[in-house]
């Protein structure tokens, strides 16, 4: 083996090996950050019997799903049964491998890209490893041979295709003035010209929507209601198999978090320096803090939404996603697409700051278009419009 494959190979290794650990160990964190957050503003103690403030809650709830008895019924499928847990968790484990969490590292001479796989097609692999959770969805109500399990699969996938639709036409969006598919190189394009949340506040906004129905959060967790079918596609499971479902969850909002802050965020920059871009550890640590505080704001963000919005109805959510999401992303990437060819090449705008602000002023008249014109209740109100015959 030549030693540059063999550099190449440990740096990969050991990038795998950090990106795991923080992804594993972001689940019992987030559980703590939930309760206590939730406890914080319901004006309750929340756990506070396990370690100080409570923070040995989860490593008990770890030990206990270890040693609960892992019951599989007769039944059922044994290899879609069985499949289903890890076909839940593996997508959220692996898309995180497209999210650079730093500048390039120089290290003996040698440029090392923080982040697992550097390919230029990332954004499409996130999007492919992702619509691949459903299956696992899919397959444990179907495996289970039970009737409520399927039809709480058949719901919770049916959510997640729709509002995925909208995801990928708000990542679209977000990528068109770039013109690339690496993240990469979307962070170095905002580096460049200003953070993209700015000149693509529409899209962001569904972009965010979306990941909330995507991850099954408050006001979208149809499929956990408990007023539904409490998630029915985990009913038969136990134990750990159990487990590997709500740890999906929570790693999935991680991972959408990570993506958001790249995408819209900047990544990884630091605003108004630009010594975070010069390879050096001191860079490396910086830029991975801050990428990690970015991070945490919009987990924060999920858990913080959970505990102020009411919850959708099931027709309600569905018409949010089909009758409104999907057209406006769709309507919205025609008038970016539009904006930026008359704005580069008809008008011949070549400063990226006025091209940012054109796109800036334009999202804001769209959004007041939107969101106090067009809205009839499928965003303010979080329902759709009715007229009063039908509700005779």
């Amino acid at each position: 083996m030549s030693p540059d494959l063999a550099a190449s190979l440990t740096a990969t290794a050991i990038k795998m090996a950090v990106t795991l650990a923080l992804l594993i160990n972001v689940v019992p964190v987030m559980l703590w950050v939930e309760r206590r957050g939730s406890a914080l503003m319901q004006d309750r103690p929340g756990p506070n019997r396990l370690g100080p403030l409570g923070l040995f809650q989860g490593l008990a709830d770890a030990m206990k799903f270890m040693f609960k008895e892992d019951v599989t019924p007769a039944a059922v499928d044994r290899v879609m049964f069985l499949s289903a847990p890890v076909l839940a968790l593996l997508p959220a484990l692996t898309t995180f491998s497209v999210i650079p969490f730093g500048p390039d590292l120089v290290f003996h001479g040698r440029s090392i890209p923080l982040l697992v796989a550097d390919t230029d097609a990332g954004v499409l692999l996130f999007l492919a490893l992702a619509s691949l959770g459903v299956y696992g969805l899919v397959m444990a109500g179907y495996g289970s041979n039970n009737k409520f399990s399927l039809l709480g699969s058949i719901r919770a996938s049916s959510q997640l295709i729709s509002y995925e639709l909208a995801l990928t036409l708000s990542v679209v969006a977000a990528i068109l003035p770039v013109g690339s598919f690496r993240l990469p190189d979307v962070i170095a394009y905002q580096q460049a010209h200003v953070w993209s949340v700015l000149p693509q506040i529409l899209g962001f906004a569904v972009f965010v929507v979306a990941s909330f129905a995507e991850t099954n959060r408050l006001p979208f967790d149809l499929p956990e209601a408990e007023s539904e079918l409490i998630a029915g596609y985990h009913t038969e499971y136990s134990a750990m198999k159990f487990s590997m479902f709500p740890i999906a969850e929570y790693t999935n909002m991680a991972t959408v978090s990570a993506m958001l802050v790249t995408l819209f965020f900047g990544g990884w920059d630091i605003p108004f320096i630009t010594w975070d871009q010069n390879g050096s550890g001191l860079a490396t640590l910086a830029t991975g803090v801050f990428m990690f505080l970015k991070v945490m704001f919009f987990l924060f963000f999920f858990m913080w939404i959970r505990w102020t919005l009411p919850r959708f109805r099931y027709d309600q959510l569905m018409a949010l996603g089909w009758k409104f999401m999907i057209p406006l992303a769709l309507c919205y990437i025609m008038v970016i697409t539009l904006a930026i060819w008359i704005l580069e090449s008809v008008i011949g705008v070549s400063n990226p700051h006025v091209l940012a602000l054109a796109l800036f002023g334009l999202n804001l008249v769209l959004c007041y278009i939107v969101f106090f014109i067009l809205d009839r209740g499928y965003i303010l109100s979080g329902s759709y419009h009715r007229s009063t015959a039908n509700l005779v």
